[in-house]
C-alpha cells in the first residue's frame, strides 16, 4: 500500500489560532530571482526543472497528504513565507501539475494535484524513503519545531483504534512550554491551537525531541515513557489506547525499506 494514500479527504481543521491569511489572488511578486534552466534535452533535467525548485518536494508532500486550502499547506510548510509560497503554487499550476478551484465551503481557493502531479507520488515517496534510510537519523535542535509536528501526528491519528464519539487529547511541551489539543470525532481529527473548553480525556507531557523522535520511529515510545521524557495521564479508557492510535511516521517500522525495494525492484 502506496504510503501517501490516495483517500477521501476526511474533515480535518486547524482550529484556534490557526494562520488565517488565506491566498486573496493568485500572482504573486516573485521573491527570488528564478535560476536557469539547465538547457539540456535530457528528460531528468526538464523533470528536475520543474520538481527540484526549493520548496517544491515538500508542497507536493502536503498536497499528496490531503493538503489543500493555503492555510494548511502554511501548516505544513511553516518556514516558508506567504508570498513565496503563493509563488511557488503559480509556477506549480503553469507547469500544469496542480489546478486551483473555489473552494467548496467559504472564500477562496483550494489547490490539487492533476494526473501529471499525481504521477509524481512515487518520486515523493522514494525521496522520503531515501532521506529516512540515508539522511541522518539525528534530530538537530534548529529542525525542531511543534507546529509541523503537531500537524504530522494529527495526520497520522488511527481513528478505528478510538471508542469515544469525542476523544479530546492535550499535548504539553516542556520546552519550549507550548500546549496542543488534538479533538478527535471520527472520521474528523481537528489540531487546536488553544483550549475549547472541551474535557480533556488524555494529557501527554513531552520533550520535543523524544516525541519527534518516537513519530519518526527512532525511539520506541514504551522506552521513551520508562525514562520520563514523555509521561501519558488520563483516564482508564483512553491512556492504554494512547499507543494504539498514536501513528508513527510511513517511514518508520520499515516503511522506507519496503518503498525502496519497490522503486528498485526489476
Amino acid at each position: 500500500m502506496p504510503f501517501f494514500r490516495r483517500f477521501k479527504r476526511l474533515p480535518t481543521r486547524a482550529c484556534g489560532g490557526s494562520p488565517k491569511n488565506e491566498l486573496a489572488g493568485w500572482e504573486a511578486a516573485a521573491l527570488t530571482v528564478r535560476v536557469p534552466d539547465y538547457g539540456q534535452f535530457c528528460p531528468v533535467s526538464r523533470g528536475a526543472e520543474i520538481f527540484a525548485e526549493r520548496w517544491t518536494p515538500l508542497i507536493l508532500r502536503e498536497l499528496l497528504q490531503g493538503s489543500h486550502r493555503f492555510s494548511e499547506l502554511q501548516l505544513g510548510l511553516p518556514r516558508i513565507s506567504r508570498n513565496l509560497l503563493a509563488q511557488r503554487l503559480s509556477s506549480l499550476a503553469t507547469a500544469g501539475i496542480i489546478e486551483r478551484r473555489p473552494a467548496d465551503r467559504g472564500r477562496g481557493f483550494s489547490y490539487h494535484l492533476t494526473p501529471a502531479g499525481e504521477e509524481l507520488r512515487p518520486v515523493v515517496e522514494t525521496l522520503g524513503a531515501w532521506g529516512y534510510r540515508w539522511g541522518g537519523a539525528d534530530l538537530p535542535s534548529e529542525q525542531l519545531d511543534p507546529v509541523l509536528l503537531m500537524w504530522f501526528i494529527r495526520r497520522r491519528v488511527q481513528v478505528r483504534e478510538l471508542r469515544r464519539a469525542r476523544t479530546v487529547v492535550r499535548f504539553d511541551f516542556r520546552r519550549p512550554r507550548r500546549s496542543f489539543w488534538l479533538r478527535i470525532e471520527p472520521p474528523a481529527v481537528d489540531l487546536c491551537f488553544t483550549d475549547e473548553g472541551f474535557e480533556v480525556q488524555l494529557a501527554v507531557d513531552a520533550e520535543l525531541a523524544t516525541l519527534t523522535a518516537v513519530w519518526l520511529g527512532r525511539v520506541r515510545l514504551a522506552e521513551a515513557i520508562a525514562a520520563g521524557s514523555i509521561r501519558v495521564e488520563g483516564d482508564d479508557d483512553a491512556r492504554p489506547l494512547f499507543g494504539r492510535w498514536f501513528g508513527l511516521s510511513p517511514f518508520a517500522d520499515g516503511g522506507a525499506e519496503r518503498i525502496l525495494a519497490t522503486a528498485c525492484a526489476p
